[in-house]
C-alpha cells in the first residue's frame, strides 16, 4: 500500500469547502422568496456545471500529485 503526503491532500480541502457552500447556497436560494428572480434561476442553473468543473480541478490536481510521487 502507498502512503500518501498529507500535505497534498490538504491542498484538496479548499476546493471541498467551495463544493459544500456551493451546495448549502443552492439550497438557501431554492427559498420561496427568491423564486421570482431570474438571476437566481441562473445561478441554481449554473452550481452544478461549477461543481463539475471544480472536481475536473481535483482529479487534475490529484493525479499531478500522484505522479510526482511516483517519480520520486
Amino acid at each position: 500500500m502507498k502512503n500518501h503526503s498529507a500535505k497534498k491532500e490538504i491542498m484538496l480541502l479548499p476546493i471541498l469547502f467551495v463544493v459544500i457552500i456551493m451546495c448549502v447556497a443552492g439550497h438557501f436560494l431554492l427559498q420561496a422568496n427568491y423564486q421570482d428572480s431570474r438571476l437566481v434561476e441562473y445561478l441554481l442553473a449554473a452550481i452544478p456545471f461549477a461543481m463539475f468543473g471544480l472536481v475536473v480541478i481535483a482529479f487534475k490536481m490529484a493525479a499531478k500529485s500522484e505522479q510526482q510521487e511516483s517519480n520520486e
